[in-house]
């Protein structure tokens, strides 16, 4: 019984995720599709008080991800939640704290640019979809479900124990170690009209984004030694390496 619930938790959390995911993708790019967007929805406060409130969500989202995504946090943590759903209640507080994100930020509406509709507009628009198309082909590249907790319930109701990791480069991961975050960046600044909320948030994921990369690459380093010692030194962490 208990693998059969772990199994439908893990589907509902990766359900919530796929949402969170697609409502986000519509936040950064200000698509009226849904009430809240990254420059529109919440009433305009003084520029420090939506400062403030917008940092503090940013902060929060980087403290879940990076915390919970540790190795020492995740032996601790699995004392108390069973290892099947480890990565989908992850998964699920990851989204929930997006949710959090996108619901209470506060714009602020002064134009840093704005390209209009023309040319211009159209390549920043192209290279927004590119970062999400990037993110999105990044996750199957390293095992998309095993990544948003569905492979391991799968795993646990199949009776089947836990795979072992293994060290791979496929595909962007040639060129770039870290592409996931790469497509993330490009999608927070490619936009043909930036905010100074819009740059807030640009910034703040920015700065999350590199953070995160010092500790996945410590994680990584622990797991992998050697082999992945040799691959950060022949490629680059979010560009292509010119040259050796």
């Amino acid at each position: 019984m208990n693998r059969f619930a772990y199994l439908v938790f893990g589907i509902i959390s990766y359900l919530i995720f796929f949402a969170a995911f697609l409502y986000f993708i519509a936040f950064v790019g200000n698509f009226p599709l849904v009430p809240f967007t990254v420059d529109q929805g919440r009433p305009i406060l003084p520029v420090w008080q939506a400062a403030a409130i917008d940092i503090f969500l940013i902060a929060l989202f980087g403290v879940q991800h990076s915390v919970m995504a540790r190795p020492a946090f995740k032996r601790a943590w699995t004392r108390i939640v069973p290892e099947p759903v480890e990565r989908s209640v992850y998964v699920l507080s990851a989204s929930i704290v997006l949710m959090l994100l996108c619901h209470f930020w506060h714009p602020i509406p002064a134009v840093l640019w704005d390209a209009g509709s023309g040319p211009l507009a159209m390549l920043l628009l192209a290279i927004f979809a590119l970062g999400w198309l990037i993110v999105l082909l990044s996750t199957f590249l390293i095992s998309h479900f095993e990544l948003f907790g569905l492979k391991q319930v799968w795993s646990n109701m199949l009776g089947h124990g836990a795979t072992e990791p293994v060290f791979r480069t496929p595909f962007f991961y040639r060129l770039v170690r870290h592409p996931l975050y790469s497509g993330f960046i490009l999608a927070f600044w490619a936009t043909p009209r930036m905010t100074v909320g819009h740059v807030l948030l640009a910034v703040g994921m920015t700065i999350y984004i590199l953070i995160a990369i010092r500790h996945e690459e410590r994680d990584l380093t622990a797991l992998f030694g050697e082999k992945y010692v040799a691959y950060r030194g022949r490629v680059g962490m979010l560009t292509p390496r010119l040259r050796r």
